[in-house]
């Protein structure tokens, strides 16, 4: 049975069976965590008192229990987060995008967003509230759990929290290569938030994005090309390699047929490192100039990666002088 089946299949044996009650079904939906309130719906206040005396349930925040008496995972945290937050919480920014599936971003701390006018709740440690004064009903996920904004405004939310110009960059370019946005989504997300932080950054490095440049060393590059006046390339375009397998460039300046190739992490991996050697290989064969430059050197190198790039732009036939 492969991953998908094994998952499936305890998902299925954990599902609460045909005659579990709406409190079972509550705590399966939200990862055994449970608020007071809620819980004050389905029991007695002595009967919600006499499990955590029993040791069933436990107080993680205030009003907030979780039902059981072993490690409290992430997904109970967020859990935690939103019910201590009151019934307007949404998970925001990086902690949404994580929870609809973004990868690569490391962090403990929880984000959630609350209308500008919401009495805040005391929160529990590691969570960060953010206040709006614009959520449109468009940017609340409706189907989903936790509840938590549209994939378009978390990326948008995370890359204007974000520490560094670097990371939003790179939140957003995440969000296009792991399929979480596409087209002109987060440019629709930012029509009615004219004065989010870094706005006009997270527009250029999203129509970058959209074009193919899905990685922060690829904008960095394509960042790099613009200020020098050269030729703008097109991104992750197609080619086929000799055995008939698609295969996608970083940048190609299709007019001189010279491809550009930038080396990040996974080159120090030696299969992927050979499958890169035979792509380019193929473009050799093919009459391509290809020229590769490990990431490093794109930000710290730039003027000798940019002669390298003139100089075979030249070779190809381009008549500019920048």
């Amino acid at each position: 049975m492969s991953n998908g089946g094994a998952s499936l299949a305890a998902l299925r044996r954990s599902l609460p069976g045909d005659d579990a009650d709406e409190l079972t079904w509550l705590l399966f939906r939200q990862e055994e965590v449970i608020s007071f309130e809620q819980a004050l719906r389905h029991l007695s206040r002595k009967s919600v008192r006499h499990r955590v005396a029993s040791g069933r349930w436990r107080r993680i925040h205030r009003g907030v229990f979780v039902t059981h008496s072993g490690p409290v995972g992430y997904g109970q945290l967020r859990w935690a987060a939103v019910l201590a937050a009151g019934p307007l919480a949404l998970l925001g920014g990086l902690t949404a995008a994580q929870a609809g599936g973004l990868r690569g971003f490391s962090t403990r701390v929880i984000h959630l967003l609350l209308p500008e006018t919401c009495r805040r709740a005391p929160l529990p440690q590691g969570v960060v509230a953010h206040r709006t004064a614009r959520l449109p009903p468009e940017d609340v996920l409706t189907i989903g759990q936790p509840p938590r904004t549209m994939p378009a405004r978390s990326i948008v939310d995370a890359a204007q929290w974000a520490a560094t110009d670097d990371e939003a960059c790179a939140i957003v370019a995440a969000g296009f290569q792991q399929r979480l946005v596409g087209g002109d989504e987060v440019h629709r997300a930012l029509e009615h938030m004219p004065r989010a932080r870094r706005r006009n950054l997270i527009l250029q490095t999203a129509t970058d994005a959209a074009g193919g440049s899905h990685s922060l060393s690829e904008l960095d590059f394509l960042r790099l090309v613009r200020r020098a006046g050269l030729p703008e390339p097109s991104r992750q375009k197609v080619r086929y390699d000799a055995t008939g397998r698609r295969r996608y460039l970083d940048a190609y300046f299709e007019q001189w047929r010279v491809h550009v190739e930038i080396d990040g992490a996974q080159h120090f991996d030696p299969r992927a490192a050979w499958a890169d050697m035979r792509r380019e290989n193929d473009l050799w064969v093919d009459g391509d100039r290809v020229l590769r430059f490990p990431a490093w050197a794109v930000r710290s190198r730039p003027d000798e990666v940019l002669a390298q790039l003139r100089a075979a732009l030249r070779a190809a036939g381009w008549p500019g002088t920048a």
